[in-house]
This record gives C-alpha cells, structure tokens and sequence, in this order.
C-alpha cells in the first residue's frame, strides 16, 4: 500500500472512531462501516481523494450532506447515494432527526482494480461502472431504495454473529451485480432536484403501487400534483433510476408471477388485478418479462 494509501485509511479510521464505529476489511480495497450516532450535524474533513468511492445506506433517521461544491444528498430510510471522497471534503451532514443509522462502504478503485473480488476478475465493473457511471466528474449520486436494494442492505443486519461475514461478502457483490445492471446516467442525478420534489415522486410511486388495478396516466398525476409532465417524468427517473412505465410494469409483472404462484385466481383475474383489461395484452407483456407464457408460469 502506498503512503497516499495509507494516509487516507488514516484519515478514514480517524473520522469513524470519532462516531465510535469499525470498519471491517471485506475485499481488497472494499471496507465496511456501520454508522450510528445522535447530533443534529457533523462536519467532514479528509483529503480529496477521487479513486476512492462511498456508498451509504440510509436505515433510519435522516441525512442531508452538504458539498462544498453546492451539491446536496437527501437521504431517507431505504435510500442509498455514491461519491467519490474527493466529492465531500470538508462537507457538512445535517439530520433533521437528529439521529442516523446506516452504512458506509469505502471502495478504493486502484486495489480492487488490481485485485478484484474473483466474481468480478474479467470485468471492468469498479471503472466503468462505479468511477464513470455514477461519479463521473465527481460529482454525488443519490438514489431512492426499492424492493430489491432494501433486499441487499437489508441483510448487512440481524445476521447470526457466525454468518454475519459471509452474508457481508456476498451482498457486496450482490449491490455490485445491482449497480451494474441498473439504468442510471450522469444527466439523471437527483441532487439536481429539491427535497419536496423528491418527497412528491415517493407519494406518486406509493400510490400507483397501491393502485396498480388503475391505469393512471402522466397528465392525470401531473394536475393531482401540480407537477409539470415532463419535471415529473426526469424527476420519477432520477428517484428510481428507470422510467416511471417501466418501473411500475415491473412492479405488475412482479405481483402477478407471484399472484400466479400463490393463488387460484385465473389468469384472467390476475390481469385485471394488476392493471390490464385485456388478457391478451396481459399475456403478451407477461412473456416478454419473464420469456414464458404466464400458464407456463404457474407450472413451474
């Protein structure tokens, strides 16, 4: 490990224990550091280091960090964000609740380029992905939680104390996997959007899950929330990292595979259930997710 390298492990292990927290070496160039702590804010001071990469989690409690470059995090539970170290030097977190749980995992892109986990040994998944998908320039990306993320931190907790590394090592790679599948550009960032707005998008998602029987159109949630169409569109893709139709037909093929695997309900009943009047078009939309037909489906 090079001076510089060890300088800024220094400077890491330093901020952390001053919250009286561990980090614990998962990987080559990837740690891991469960935060909890209550104030009402906090500042951050270490070397502006750009190959070095956080992601946080948000478990409970609020966050707000403040770039000195005038970008903003928003953080609520479920909620997760990446940044290079050069991003939040000399920073300033705020917690509206005065209180914070989460996580922090530190990736340190010139180790585990060099020794990568052997999952990633033929992928150049910590540059392409992490360095130029999310923190191209620097700057920070935050992201709303859903189903599968809260699935992957989820299980950083409440783990037998025997098991509790091995589940640590495999949801890294897990949220790896994630990262490098999902659909994310530099143009898509939230912090270009405000709090109220971000807080308007998770009413709007809340309420077409509950509603997926109903088929509400853009228009119509713009003049329900005095949104623009198109705002709401970039903001609803920013939030939850897809667009806002693909992101609720997954959600609708998710429910009637399960529907389908859980219960007696025809298929025809299951289409109206989560959305579609026609069967046919059911039909059509359920192959294309899952590649077989959805009687196939229930028989598996």
């Amino acid at each position: 490990m090079s001076d510089e390298l060890k300088k800024i492990q220094k400077d890491i292990t330093k901020f952390h224990q001053n919250m009286a927290n561990t980090i614990i070496p998962l990987y080559p160039g990837i740690e891991l550091c469960y935060l909890t702590f209550s104030t009402d804010s906090f500042s951050v001071q270490h070397n502006a280091i750009s190959h070095i990469i956080q992601i946080n989690y948000c478990k409970a409690g609020q966050i707000m960090w403040e770039m000195k470059n005038g970008n903003r995090i928003y953080l609520n539970p479920g909620d997760f964000s990446l940044h290079t170290m050069k991003a939040c030097t000399d920073s300033l977190l705020t917690f509206p609740s005065n209180m914070y749980q989460g996580l922090t995992i530190y990736i340190d892109l010139l180790e585990t380029c060099g020794n990568p986990p052997e999952l990633f040994k033929n992928s150049d998944i910590f540059k392409t992905v992490l360095a130029e998908k999310f923190c191209q320039d620097d700057r920070p990306a935050f992201l709303a939680g859903n189903e599968q993320t809260e699935s992957i931190f989820s299980a950083f907790y409440n783990q037998p104390e025997t098991l509790m590394l091995p589940y640590q090592k495999i949801k890294i790679l897990e949220l790896l996997l994630y990262l490098s599948k999902m659909e994310f550009t530099p143009q898509s960032k939230l912090a270009e959007y405000q709090f109220e707005l971000t807080e308007t998008i998770r009413k709007i998602h809340d309420q077409l899950l509950q509603h997926m029987e109903q088929r509400i159109t853009i228009e119509e949630l713009s003049r329900q929330y005095l949104i623009n169409p198109t705002t709401l569109k970039n903001a609803f893709k920013s939030v939850y990292g897809t667009s806002l139709a693909a992101h609720i037909k997954e959600h609708r093929m998710e429910q009637a595979a399960k529907m389908l695997k859980e219960t007696n309900k025809s298929i025809a009943d299951i289409a109206r259930t989560v959305g579609y009047d026609n069967q046919s078009k059911f039909t059509v939309a359920f192959k294309t997710y899952f590649k077989v037909l959805p009687k196939e489906y229930r028989k598996k």
